[in-house]
């Protein structure tokens, strides 16, 4: 059965708070974090991209499980911010890991959910017998021009999952998507900033997606949400996966261990495969997690897994190491307006 062998995730340690932004352009900050239930966001350092966290994400993957980088056979990186238009963050990582040469490097591009479709990718060469070993990166950070909403959930951040056959600590039970042609957020070739559709981007793009690859894959899967422990759905604000996990039939207290949208914002391609790092981080063997991703343009994939004894030395090692989702949302500096401006290249 094909699996999570190792994962490993990435925050950078500076934050800026909701309240400060709103204050810069004279909103009232009570009514900005009430409406996006956003406290706080992580913000790159000076000299973060997408290619370094992506390799801070995949180096801790693979520290954990002491694996060989050479028997890494594909990397997919996922991200809507590649540093470079043309040449790969995929190579730069495999480079920096020291896979060698033997293996299929690509970058994909699919707004939110470009991580996890290089998860599906990986999981379905693992299980056709092309490859032994995959990596899967979801990395970003986030573009957002000032004064646009965007601006106050905007986040960076990046997570890494190593996908085999061996000594699994989550096992994949099913999986599928759902997709259209729904252009709720875009940025064309050249244009700094996105754009997108205002309220369009609620119940026509990520409720409607969400929710059709939710109810899709617990037809597959035969399950329920009382069969479920733990869920996930892509954190675009702090209110949608609430609200998606309500209707679906999921309680909070199966979400609440996967919303690091409160206290670090939308690290896009990140968001969902942090979430469920969060979760492998406390959950127990024999335990299933529902987990949704969302893209705009749009689409959403969707996944059940089961995790497995080897996740308890997993968690002993994360947390001797101070790893985990929660080290490194606690590990924090905080800066001012100026300073998240001048350290996202906005001035």
């Amino acid at each position: 059965m094909v699996g999570i062998v190792s994962y490993g995730t990435y925050i950078p340690r500076y934050r800026i708070k909701i309240a400060d932004i709103a204050a810069a352009w004279k909103k009232d900050p009570d009514e900005v974090i009430r409406s996006l239930g956003v406290l706080e966001k992580s913000v790159p350092g000076g000299d973060e991209d997408t290619a370094t966290i992506a390799i801070e994400a995949a180096s801790s993957a693979l520290g954990a499980c002491a694996a060989d980088p050479k028997s890494i056979e594909c990397i997919f990186v996922g991200s809507e911010s590649h540093p470079y238009a043309v040449n790969p963050t995929s190579t730069i990582v495999g480079e920096l890991l020291g896979v060698g040469h033997n293996y299929l490097a690509a970058d994909l591009e699919f707004a939110c959910k470009a991580g996890t479709s290089g998860m599906q990718a990986i999981s379905g060469l693992i299980e056709a017998g092309q490859i032994r070993y995959g990596m899967a990166i979801g990395a970003d950070t986030a573009q957002s021009k000032p004064h646009d909403v965007l601006e106050y959930t905007s986040a960076a951040a990046g997570a890494a999952f190593l996908l085999g056959r061996n000594k699994l600590i989550a096992k994949l039970v099913s999986y599928t998507s759902y997709s259209s042609d729904t252009p709720d957020f875009w940025r064309r070739d050249g244009i700094r900033y996105p754009s997108h559709a205002g309220r369009f981007t609620g119940e026509p793009a990520y409720f409607a997606h969400v929710a059709a690859a939710a109810r899709r894959l617990m037809e597959k899967a035969h399950c329920r949400p009382e069969d479920i422990d733990w869920c996930v759905f892509h954190m675009p604000n702090g209110k949608f996966p609430r609200a998606v996990a309500k209707r679906l039939g999921f309680s909070h207290n199966q979400l609440a261990p996967s919303l690091i949208v409160d206290t670090i914002g939308n690290p896009y391609s990140a968001s969902t495969m942090l979430g469920l790092a969060a979760v492998l981080d406390i959950a127990k063997p024999g335990e299933k997690i529902f987990m949704v991703s969302y893209g705009s343009g749009a689409g959403s994939d969707a996944f059940l897994w089961e995790t497995t004894e080897e996740v308890v030395s997993y968690q002993r090692s994360a947390v001797r190491q101070k790893k985990t989702v929660k080290d490194q949302i606690e590990r924090k500096t905080y800066i001012d307006y100026v300073q998240y401006l001048k350290q996202t290249h906005k001035i």
